[in-house]
């Protein structure tokens, strides 16, 4: 047996163990609970979710934007062979002048920046969307009910009222029937 032959089975047979590893069924986890946890913590999350989350389209539109400036400065665009040397990667030709130190630094400056700015504006628009919800639930008269949609929860079974008491408790009252009345 070659060698590439024996790291392959290698590698399945200590693979093997893991696939008979039942998964999780329990859904109800407490790692992802957050009924303890600040809003401003959560707010950061969310807004470095958003900032990381972005940073790959960003760098793309930043490498693009580079990529055209240096096209436009180096030869006004010139679409011969020679004058593709600067396009951006779709229009690039044999032999394209590979970007420098200095210009690859500012392309992951302006894209750290946008990416920031687009985790800003989120959070802006969030906080907006919290703002306008507490003055609208604070306008309200007072005694107004506030409904707030909740998912079914998994772990209660069975539904109780305020004294205790489960609907499977509760009886049930058949009607008459119209000869009975």
């Amino acid at each position: 047996m070659n060698t590439g032959k024996k790291i392959t089975l290698l590698l399945l047979l200590t693979m093997v163990p893991a696939l008979l590893i039942p998964a999780q069924t329990n859904t109800a986890s407490s790692i992802f609970a957050s009924d303890g946890v600040p809003q401003w913590v959560k707010d950061l999350r969310r807004w470095e979710i958003i900032a990381f989350g972005s940073i790959p389209f960003t760098i793309l539109t930043a490498t693009f934007a580079m990529d055209m400036y240096r096209w436009q400065k180096a030869n006004g665009m010139d679409m011969s062979d020679t004058g593709r040397r600067y396009a951006p990667w779709p229009l690039k030709s044999a032999g394209a002048v590979v970007m420098e130190g200095k210009e690859q630094e500012t392309v992951f400056i302006i894209a750290a920046s946008l990416s920031a700015g687009i985790a800003i504006t989120d959070q802006v628009i969030v906080q907006i969307k919290r703002y306008r919800a507490r003055k609208k639930a604070e306008a309200l008269p007072v005694g107004t009910i506030i409904i707030t949609k909740q998912p079914w929860s998994e772990e209660e079974e069975e539904a109780e009222d305020s004294a205790g008491i489960t609907d499977d408790a509760v009886p049930v009252v058949p009607e008459p029937s119209p000869e009975q009345r």
